[in-house]
């Protein structure tokens, strides 16, 4: 339930448990030609979940949400909403679905107003009902009063808001959100994902699918992450960092740092990987404590010293890069 003071509260609209899972998929896959985009995923998302869907470029994200939407037809397998075959049935799904897609996708010279009631048009909201709704969701967003602006004079924040608006005119049960914060500064960021937490307290399914690994780790319930076309982790983000323990993380800072330190770091005994944060060294190894020990003779091999050293566990990140092999880390076996 959305808590009393949300201003969202009266506007996504509660809906109630179904038999079926709100989206179920089965064996899916997807192929171009030779190439194969998916390659047999299959996993359920239940009603009034924050789902994430993790990935690098090219691992199969986007055909997945392509066939769950209606844009893309599979190669073989079943994918449905609450029970609607996305293609046996595709109108079902469809009225039950909308899309916050990563780009704008508000018509600039177009104002707020006119903007939802084009949206509103294409799913065939009736016109009274469609008002009613836009002034609901421009109160909730804030955007009321720049109802006759045009939208190109809108900042990057108003903007996103707008096309989250635009997404709920039709009232949908699942929303399926793309990088919903990418590109804004902060505050805009803080605002978007309690959004995105108040849409799913009041009821909706919402299927999140980003980059931005905290972000998944701070919204969802569960995550599903997905390389090569195969889904290889799905579970909640704890207990996807807690199966990975037995890669811990040791993080640490000299008083001098260079390029040439993180290289030589990364050469140590038992130093898997180390990737750089800010001032700071991000090392897995298997073992912490003999990493700490190296660290320090490191260090005083090269009259370093330590101005920070921790041992956090793994964070969703070091998941991620375990099961994908992908990441910004330098490695002691040289390229992935």
């Amino acid at each position: 339930m959305l808590c009393s003071d949300s201003p969202l509260k009266g506007v996504a609209g509660i809906t109630a448990r179904d038999d079926f899972s709100a989206i179920e998929v089965r064996e899916l896959r997807k192929r171009y030609g030779d190439m194969t985009a998916v390659d047999g995923i299959s996993f359920r998302v239940e009603p009034g979940e924050l789902f994430g869907f993790l990935g690098p470029n090219g691992a199969g994200k986007t055909t997945t949400v392509n066939i769950l939407t209606g844009v893309s037809l599979p190669t073989a397998g079943s994918a449905s909403v609450f029970g609607h075959d996305v293609v046996k049935d595709p109108f079902r799904a469809r009225e039950a679905i909308n899309v916050v897609p990563e780009v704008s996708n508000a018509y600039p010279e177009y104002t707020a107003w006119s903007n939802l009631m084009f949206t509103a048009s294409l799913y065939g909201v009736h016109r009274g009902e469609a008002e009613q709704r836009a002034e609901e969701l421009l109160r909730a967003f804030g955007l009321h009063d720049k109802r006759k602006v045009k939208v190109k004079g809108f900042s990057q924040g108003m903007r996103r808001k707008l096309v989250i608006a635009m997404a709920l005119i039709n009232r949908p049960r699942v929303l399926f959100m793309d990088e919903p914060t990418t590109g804004l500064d902060v505050q805009s960021v803080l605002s978007i994902r309690e959004m995105v937490r108040d849409l799913n307290r009041s009821g909706i399914t919402i299927f999140l699918t980003t980059h931005n690994l905290n972000e998944a780790n701070i919204l969802c319930d569960r995550v599903a992450i997905i390389n090569r076309g195969k889904i290889v982790a799905i579970d909640t983000p704890e207990n996807l960092k807690s199966a990975a323990r037995r890669v811990q993380a040791v993080e640490v800072s000299f008083d001098r740092m260079s390029p040439e330190t993180e290289v030589e770091v990364a050469s140590l005994a038992g130093i898997k990987e180390v990737s750089r944060r800010g001032d700071k060294l991000r090392l897995l190894t298997d073992d912490p404590s003999a990493a700490v020990s190296a660290l320090a003779r490191f260090a005083g091999e090269r009259y370093l010293a330590i101005s920070y050293i921790n041992t956090p566990g793994p964070s969703l990140e070091d998941v991620f890069i375990q099961l994908t092999g992908t990441g910004t880390s330098t490695s002691r076996g040289g390229d992935r």
